[in-house]
């Protein structure tokens, strides 16, 4: 539900005969990223939020939103999502709604719809659009769903006191903007808390950044659990100068979502679980 991508590494074992030297290290890099991206988007059956997004230009001129995000997993394998956004303000975008149904299979697209209330509109993403600006904010619209792991080539670059910092590369460079990001991942609670993007010149021009991780308390098949959980994130352009706060509250996990609350009925009609 929050932004983010991509954990412990424990001893590998003693492998087959026949194994390569550097597969040791490919295996490490991509448990690290599996449980980042746990952490980042998957934590709970389901989850709901709400959301204050700040806008600022280089002016520190403003522009707030406000909306309820609804979040299901469709099994505890980290695989398909559903998620629901419902705008609550201001009033020119009051009753927008986005709507995901993310898939992990490398040859299927993510389904996205976005419905505007004040055209009675509902308008399909293409697939080529999730890299674009989401509601005139900082934050893209792949950022809100989070990127398949299976799209990049990762590679641990470092390992700090605190972090594992693992570099990746898309593995069809024509599809995105970057050459490449940089995620340094909390070594104890495995959340990415920074996002680093180049371009094709090895120029630094985007970053998001966790500024606040909460534990948020929950109950999991009657026992009490706690979630590390991003509830402020920032992402800058430092190519226009602008950022993109948001801040999440009242944050909840394993509510009983349903699946039918994220069907194409309810871009009009949204749910109460959307309103309240």
């Amino acid at each position: 539900m929050k932004l983010k991508l991509f954990f412990l590494l424990s001893v590998i074992g003693v492998f087959a005969g026949g194994v390569f030297a550097e597969e040791p290290a490919a295996l490490m890099v991509q448990q690290i990223v599996q449980k980042a991206n746990h952490a980042a988007y998957y934590q709970g059956l389901d989850g709901k939020s709400k959301v204050t997004m700040v806008i600022a230009d280089k002016q520190d001129r403003q522009r707030n939103r406000e909306f309820i995000i609804l979040r299901k997993n469709s099994d505890e394998k980290d695989t398909d999502q559903k998620y629901y956004v419902y705008f609550l303000a201001p009033a020119d975008v009051r009753k927008m709604v986005f709507m995901v149904h993310k898939h992990i299979a490398v040859d299927s697209d993510d389904d996205r719809w976005l419905y505007l209330p004040n055209l009675d509109l509902v308008k399909r993403i293409a697939a080529g659009d999730k890299r674009t600006s989401f509601v005139g904010s900082d934050f893209l619209y792949e950022d809100v769903s989070g990127r398949s792991l299976n799209e990049d080539i990762h590679v641990l670059t470092d390992t700090t006191d605190r972090f594992y910092v693992v570099k990746n590369t898309p593995k069809n460079p024509e599809s995105v903007e970057f050459a490449y990001y940089t995620v340094f991942i909390d070594k104890k609670t495995f959340m990415p808390m920074k996002m680093e993007y180049y371009d094709r010149n090895d120029m630094l021009y985007r970053t998001i950044e966790s500024v606040k991780v909460e534990e948020i308390k929950a109950q999991s098949d009657g026992v009490e659990v706690s979630y590390p959980t991003v509830t402020e994130s920032v992402v800058k352009d430092l190519k226009t100068g602008s950022t993109t706060t948001m801040t999440f509250s009242e944050i909840q996990y394993n509510i009983g979502l349903t699946d039918d609350l994220f069907t194409e009925r309810y871009l009009r009609r949204p749910p109460r679980e959307a309103m309240r």
